[in-house]
């Protein structure tokens, strides 16, 4: 919780308990539905929660804006995204249920509101339209853009994001790794670029990046 509180200093009460019980309640969850790997679990404030903030310390998101956490796994980073940005919405997916079981457990034992789950494919979402979508390490860049835009909001029809002085009217935030020359070649897109390492000085996320595609 420490090195959370490091790098991001102006939460509410309430935000804090709820970071502060993640640790608990994953723990006992993960020991019934392993989510979490075992060598990462006593990590889980750097590897996971500071992690999937990073894109809150490059994105800031409207109230009403509304997210959809494709492949979320056991909750990132959308579970860390909501405590940050307790009035947007959250939608988070996954084809595996047991995972979302976990997911749904966290969230109501640490009272989050604005998070919704479903067991899907994100190409099986039919009826809902989101500003942005948001992903960790799922699949291939040119994959997560295919599946993103079938369920993004035309540019202009829903809630912006703030990148310092700039406006990103919706699209693909993804959290990724290692070297991403060819994965970005093959997938024909020019995303913007961020080290995680410029944002948290911690050794973990040395190679970690955050890319955007503009809708």
């Amino acid at each position: 919780m420490e090195i959370v509180r490091k790098y991001f200093s102006d939460f509410t009460e309430t935000q804090i308990q709820q970071l502060q019980m993640l640790e608990t309640v994953y723990k006992e969850w993960n020991d019934k539905i392993n989510v979490i790997s075992r060598k990462d679990i006593d990590r889980l404030y750097e590897k996971h929660v500071l992690h999937s903030l990073a894109i809150a310390a490059v994105f800031e998101f409207q109230p009403g804006t509304h997210i959809c956490d494709l492949g979320t796994g056991g909750g990132f980073p959308g579970i860390p995204l909501a405590i940050f940005f307790p009035e947007v919405q959250f939608h988070l997916t996954d084809s595996i249920n047991k995972k979302l079981k976990v997911v749904n457990e966290v969230s109501e034992a640490i009272g989050l509101k604005n998070i919704t789950t479903q067991h899907t494919r994100t190409e099986e979402i039919n009826n809902r339209k989101f500003d942005f979508v948001v992903s960790r390490a799922v699949a291939p860049l040119k994959d997560l853009w295919k599946w993103s835009l079938p369920i993004l909001k035309a540019r202009g029809q829903g809630h912006f994001a703030l990148t310092g002085e700039e406006k990103i009217h919706g699209g693909l935030i993804c959290l990724k790794g290692g070297d991403l020359t060819e994965e970005i070649r093959e997938s024909g897109l020019y995303p913007l670029i961020w080290e995680i390492d410029q944002l948290f000085n911690e050794d973990f996320f040395s190679e970690k990046y955050i890319l955007a595609v503009k809708r």
